[in-house]
């Protein structure tokens, strides 16, 4: 009996993905570089040092205009690389356009 693989499917980047982190209070940012990611999880590259930041729950952002970002914590830590789980939303989730309507 063939066993299927649990973890999700993971896209790596040959050149990587330039994105942001940001503080959750919006006190810091920093630049990184996206070199693989999934649907739970990310690995990022970090121009420059984390030290001193509250890295237990931070944003990372897609977007330059942080339109396009995620719920992010800290994993792991080598070196420049960071390892990061992406967060659930802790609110409700907007209705469904079928439910607008219905309303």
């Amino acid at each position: 009996m063939a066993t299927e693989n649990a973890a999700p499917e993971r896209v790596t980047f040959g050149r990587g993905y330039n994105v942001w982190i940001m503080g959750i209070d919006g006190t810091w940012r920093r630049n990184c570089i996206l070199k693989a990611v999934s649907a739970v999880d990310a690995e990022l590259e970090l121009e420059g040092s984390i030290e001193g930041l509250n890295l237990k729950e931070f944003f990372l952002l897609l977007s330059s205009t942080g339109l396009a970002y995620r719920r992010c914590e800290l994993i792991r830590v080598n070196g420049s690389e960071i390892d990061v789980r992406f967060l659930k939303s802790k609110g409700k989730t907007k209705p469904r356009r079928e439910e607008q309507l219905e309303a």
